[in-house]
């Protein structure tokens, strides 16, 4: 973990946050990513540049995965390979505090790009549990209901809704502007939330 970056107060630090959707997978199969959102801001409190974009896939997308995020085989014809999209990852997600809720699918499709030094990463999922314990839920939907930050997130991706990976992104992020605003944390340094950096 960079150890410069978790010295700094989080107000004055670039924050990204992401999220993917999947194809699902059988016993035995490898999932596989078919929707990416990102979002970069320059410091956590500045407005956030965001990007989206369906990804190939080579199989096709499982009716029980499609159920949950309406993303269909058919939606993927001609998106881009992840690797063909390298140039984007690095340019939203290098030299900043990557945010994502419980993201260990995010970090395990990110594989594709060896050595790719991204992070610190901040889990909303830990940061939830440690700040909110009396919820009964800790589903993002629900993190971002209770913190009252859904209004929010429906502007700033606006006709999306819950398992869209750029809704879903966005809304890890907001959850972590209104945390660290509610707990006075904007000029503590990050190593504040070390149980919730990975």
């Amino acid at each position: 973990m960079d150890s410069q970056m978790t010295e700094r107060p989080m107000a004055q630090l670039p924050f990204a946050a992401i999220d993917f959707e999947s194809a699902g997978a059988a016993p035995g199969e490898t999932d596989l990513p078919i929707q990416v959102g990102m979002l970069r801001a320059p410091s956590l409190f500045a407005p956030a540049e965001l990007y989206t974009t369906y990804l190939a896939c080579e199989r096709p997308v499982r009716w029980t995965a499609s159920r949950l995020h309406g993303i269909t085989t058919a939606d993927l014809q001609d998106a881009p390979s992840m690797l063909s999209l390298w140039p984007t990852f690095r340019r939203y997600l290098s030299d900043c505090v990557v945010v994502g809720h419980n993201p260990s699918t995010e970090r395990r499709f990110l594989r594709v790009f060896p050595a790719h030094g991204f992070g610190p990463w901040l889990d909303t999922l830990a940061l939830a549990r440690h700040c909110i314990p009396a919820l009964q839920d800790f589903s993002l939907s629900s993190v971002c209901e209770a913190l009252g930050v859904v209004p929010t997130v429906d502007k700033l991706v606006p006709g999306r809704t819950w398992h869209h990976a750029l809704y879903d992104a966005a809304a890890s992020l907001e959850a972590l502007r209104t945390v660290v605003l509610a707990l006075q944390l904007q000029n503590r340094p990050l190593r504040t939330l070390q149980f919730a950096l990975k």
